[in-house]
C-alpha cells in the first residue's frame, strides 16, 4: 500500500491561534480522509510540526500498525523547515 498524505499548519501571528490540516490519499490520488483542527496558541513552525505528528498517528489508527510497517508513505509539507528536518538536512 502506499499512502500519500499532505498537511499544514499556521498560525495568526507568531504565536498565535494556531489550526492544522491533513489529507490522506491513496496511490491513484483518492481521497481516504481530510481533517482540520483548531490547536491553540504555537508559533507557526509547530503547528506544522503537530500536522505531520496527527497525520502519522491518524493514518496509523485507520489502517493499523502492521499494515503501516508495510506501506510506502509520503508525506508532503510547504515547509521547509520541517521538510529538511525529517530528511536530515537540517537538525
Amino acid at each position: 500500500m502506499r499512502l500519500i498524505i499532505y498537511t499544514d499548519g499556521g498560525s495568526r501571528g507568531n504565536p498565535g491561534p494556531s489550526a492544522i490540516g491533513v489529507v490522506v490519499q491513496n496511490e491513484k490520488g483518492e481521497t481516504v480522509k481530510k481533517y482540520s483542527q483548531a490547536i491553540g496558541e504555537t508559533t507557526n513552525n509547530e503547528a506544522e510540526y503537530q500536522a505531520v505528528i496527527f497525520a502519522l498517528k491518524k493514518i496509523k489508527q485507520l489502517f493499523g500498525k502492521e499494515k503501516m510497517k508495510q506501506s510506502e508513505i509520503y508525506i508532503k509539507v510547504d515547509s521547509e523547515l520541517v521538510a529538511k528536518q525529517l530528511n536530515h538536512q537540517y537538525k
